[in-house]
């Protein structure tokens, strides 16, 4: 008999990159990891599930940007040559290691990968895998939610109504074109809260969204339930908070299982162990070393330099996820069983997860999530997965409330996205967004190549708004990509201001930058002429 409910949630996001300048890029290779490493053998677990009849329940939350990369053609076709090239050297590997039996062994492990990720991609979906997330949503197995239009961080936004309501919109009009239906529910771009975004939210239909767990718990008034219920806003938008504890076992390294010394090593990649003109012809145009994902060795221990890596034993780790999952899930059923006492009523458990922790990061992260579902629904026992959908309509009691002003990442008020290091962009971009109502309001009727340029100037503010400039700002890398990304942005976006105000748009210079910067075909630059929510 359940006593409570666990909700499992995966954010799958990464930042809008395409260059059809190039023949191939660096940072498109952030796509291809996360779909051969994380996305596939995502789909490929709930599909066993599926086919295995394992009653389970969880919500993906897929960005715009992301979705709009999986359904580019050009993205495509380059990850369809990349994951055969993997192949190829995967299966050249599987002679070189043929009178050495351990790695053999992982070289069988990874060409199966390669080759299980080609005909997933290729034969399966036709190159585009957000159709599999479609069709388990439309199994009734998960539910798929919505991002800011870019990830761009909302608290930061909060003066600038339009931006605000420009980021939510957009995002849940490309979401209703890409999997046929409104989203219910949003992730706010890295948590970010403050009171009165759910006015927008509320404006789109949606019906729930997600803040760490300091944003419930310093709600006003205080929630009577914490974390365990999710409070209902003034707006009626549900908002649920993360679980401390369910969140820490999986998420850290330090203390969580990922960073269990017997998984494998993210770090050590073949791609710089092997002969350079060996994995030459699988490094892309560029030909730089890069990961390619053949890890033969484990994280062995702390501090562990990396030529000191042992190698990894896939079955020793298999062994190891399985205990793993028996654990968070033995410790699920004694939460549950204590707080529903205390509570008087099913405790809700929500535990969010970045989705490429499970399998980029965490190599054994999807079998370990598929081994917790299988565990959950063979034993049948006071754990329930459920979505939030579910769960607001479960009748459980639940409190209106605001949350706090909040976000997750370091100390959890937005530091990690405005500080020394990323300050000076944010007058630009406040600047930009004052200046793109401007526009909308002078121009509300327009055609033609006025209309072209004003929706290219909302795609161009939207994508200099994106979180992940300011993230990779902070955390020290690839920082030159992305000050150049929210240089690009605001450069375009200034000179269409100026053109559009001065009818003097350069249509040869405004297709290359409309075939540069595609995303959001159907834009509609209107929305950033609105006035505030009520």
């Amino acid at each position: 008999m359940e006593k409570g409910y666990l909700s499992l949630v995966l954010h799958a996001h990464l930042p809008y990159v395409r260059h059809p300048e190039y023949k191939s890029f660096l940072e498109e290779y952030w796509l291809f990891e996360a779909i051969t490493e994380t996305y596939i053998p995502l789909i490929r677990g709930f599909q066993r599930l599926t086919d295995d009849g394992v009653d389970f329940r969880l919500t993906v939350s897929m960005s715009p940007p992301l979705v709009s990369m999986l359904q580019d053609p050009l993205l495509q076709e380059r990850y369809l040559k990349h994951i055969t090239g993997l192949a190829e050297l995967a299966e050249k590997e599987l002679v070189r290691l043929k009178k050495d039996p351990p790695r053999l062994k992982l070289a069988k492990m990874y060409h199966k990968l390669f080759t299980d990720c080609r005909h997933t991609f290729a034969d399966e979906y036709g190159l585009d895998i957000t159709r599999a997330f479609r069709a388990f949503r439309d199994a009734g197995k998960i539910d798929i939610t919505t991002c800011g239009a870019t990830h761009g961080f909302l608290p930061l936004m909060e003066q600038f109504p339009a931006a605000v309501r420009g980021q939510i919109r957009i995002a849940a009009e490309h979401h209703e074109r890409a999997f046929g239906r409104r989203p219910e529910g949003i992730w706010l771009p890295e948590c970010g809260y403050f009171p009165g975004v759910d006015k927008y939210l509320a404006e789109e239909g949606i019906r729930y969204t997600f803040v760490d767990s300091h944003g419930v718990l310093h709600a006003t008034p205080r929630p009577k339930f914490g974390t365990y219920a999710p409070v209902i806003t003034p707006s009626g938008v549900g908002v649920f908070g993360r679980d401390i504890e369910s969140s820490k076992q999986v998420w850290s390294a330090e203390e969580g299982y990922p960073g269990d010394f017997n998984y494998r090593d993210f770090y050590r990649d073949a791609s710089y162990d092997l002969d350079y003109d060996y994995v030459r012809p699988y490094l892309g145009a560029d030909g730089f070393r890069k990961m390619l994902g053949l890890k033969y060795h484990k994280i062995t221990g702390k501090g562990v330099e990396l030529g000191d890596k042992e190698l990894y034993d896939p079955d020793v780790a298999a062994a190891l996820l399985d205990e793993h999952a028996a654990n968070f899930m033995f410790n699920r059923e004694h939460q549950f069983e204590y707080l529903n006492d205390v509570l008087g009523q099913k405790p809700v458990i929500v535990a969010p997860y970045d989705a490429e922790l499970f399998g980029h990061w965490w190599f054994e992260g999807p079998a370990w999530l598929e081994a917790l579902l299988r565990k959950i629904h063979e034993t049948n026992g006071p754990v329930k997965t459920a979505t939030p959908t579910d769960i607001l309509s479960s009748g459980i009691p639940m409190q209106t409330a605001t949350p706090h002003l909040s976000s997750w990442g370091h100390k959890g008020y937005c530091e990690v996205w405005i500080n020394e290091t990323n300050d000076y962009i944010y007058p630009h971009l406040h600047r930009a967004s004052i200046r793109m109502t401007e526009l909308a309001k002078l121009y509300p009727n327009a055609e033609g190549l006025r209309l072209r340029g004003l929706n290219q100037a909302a795609r161009e503010l939207l994508l200099a708004q994106s979180s992940d400039w300011a993230f990779i700002m902070k955390t020290g890398t690839m920082t030159e990509y992305a000050h150049k990304r929210t240089r690009d942005h605001i450069s375009r976006f200034t000179r269409l201001y100026e053109d559009i105000k001065h009818n003097a748009i350069d249509e040869k210079w405004l297709s290359e930058v409309e075939w540069r910067d595609k995303i959001f075909p159907g834009i509609n630059y209107r929305v950033y002429a609105e006035d505030n929510p009520l």
